[in-house]
């Protein structure tokens, strides 16, 4: 018996939130036309998908937030938690 549509879609994203480590996660969101237009810009300036440059800039960003947290007394744990505030 034929997969209808729905069961097609389901199986379509669970194959897909398989990576290599198996850690996907899907992330359905809307984001300004020019941040878009610029994840795409920058993304095929460095020959990545989006995905991977959004992945790399959030990485990024991470790395920038938690030596900043450090500066502080529990910033770090702060920072994971949550309850840390950061100036942009």
């Amino acid at each position: 018996m034929a997969m209808s549509s729905a069961q097609r879609q389901a199986a379509f994203r669970e194959r897909h939130l398989k990576d290599e480590n198996g850690q996907g996660e899907r992330l359905s969101l809307v984001i300004d036309l020019h941040a878009k237009r610029a994840l795409e810009r920058v993304a095929a300036c460095y020959g990545l998908t989006q995905r991977a440059m959004l992945e790399r800039l959030l990485t990024q960003a991470e790395e920038v937030a938690l030596a900043r947290a450090g500066k502080s007394s529990g910033g770090q744990a702060d920072y994971y938690d949550g309850r840390l505030r950061l100036d942009i």
